[in-house]
């Protein structure tokens, strides 16, 4: 009966799938090469968006920006994920449930509710020394939003870590132990082999998410100053709404495609070099 009839189940999704992205993502894609306002006063222009997308030069530091921030929260948010994963799996640690609770709870917290957080946290310890956040150099800006990413994300990836962890098998690990096998050497070469597949999954989640932030960094620094903390979302952002007229809009949407396929390459990229040690082990 199911497999008689599983189009008609699968139809609502299929549905939900097509008008929900397709649609848009293909309307979107004509629209990078239009000169418009709205939608129905549309003009196609040609490359004309595109050219002037490359030629922008906070476009660009804004790309290269954004790439040392997701490569830096990247590690940074995996090596402190999967320690604290060790720790909360090994036996005889008594409360593990609460901290798992405690470590996961920032990550329910909204992203643009995180950033005027942090915002308050940060400037009330600089303000004691006569600084602002969003005053300071881009340095500044740029550990600020790392460590309020670390705050937030660390503990999805404990939690995506402790699953994994967890289902390697322990026949592993006791043969580990009877070879006589140190802690240090059983991490490297037996719990560390066996994550691969989590490892793929955290990688590809922090490397989007870092790629794709927006509502902290509008909240935390807002581009500031002089849009030296602007990463690409906040970009695209600010040349389709803060910028007046139809030329503009264009340019916004030929920098969001630009931006969609530069994400997808890198996490392709990512997702082959990650997978291949998933088949070699």
């Amino acid at each position: 009966m199911l497999k008689r009839w599983w189009p008609l189940f699968l139809l609502p999704t299929a549905l939900s799938f097509l008008f929900g992205f397709v649609v848009p993502f293909i309307q979107g894609l004509y629209l990078s090469f239009c000169k418009f306002i709205s939608i129905s006063d549309a003009k196609f222009i040609g490359f004309s968006n595109y050219a002037a997308a490359f030629a922008d030069k906070q476009f660009a530091n804004a790309f290269w920006y954004t790439a040392l921030f997701a490569v830096v929260s990247m590690i940074l948010i995996n090596v402190f994920a999967l320690a604290i994963a060790l720790a909360l799996t090994r036996k005889h640690l008594k409360g593990t449930n609460t901290f798992r609770t405690v470590f996961f709870m920032p990550n329910l917290i909204g992203g643009i509710v995180l950033g005027y957080i942090w915002n308050i946290l940060i400037n009330g310890v600089l303000s004691n020394v006569g600084q602002q956040l969003l005053a300071l150099n881009s340095t500044a800006g740029f550990w600020g939003m790392i460590i309020l990413t670390l705050w937030q994300q660390i503990g999805y990836m404990m939690i995506i870590y402790i699953a994994g962890l967890q289902s390697i098998p322990s026949d592993y690990l006791e043969a580990a132990k009877v070879d006589g096998a140190t802690a240090w050497q059983t991490l490297w070469k037996v719990k560390i082999p066996n994550l691969m597949p989590t490892i793929t999954i955290c990688l590809f989640l922090t490397i989007t998410n870092g790629f794709k932030l927006f509502d902290q960094n509008l909240a935390l620094t807002a581009g500031e100053p002089k849009h030296a903390t602007e990463m690409l979302a906040l970009n695209i952002y600010n040349t389709f709404y803060a910028r007046q007229g139809g030329k503009w809009m264009g340019i916004g949407q030929a920098k969001a495609v630009i931006f969609c396929i530069l994400v997808i390459a890198i996490v392709m990229v990512q997702l082959r070099a990650t997978q291949s040690r998933e088949v070699q082990q």
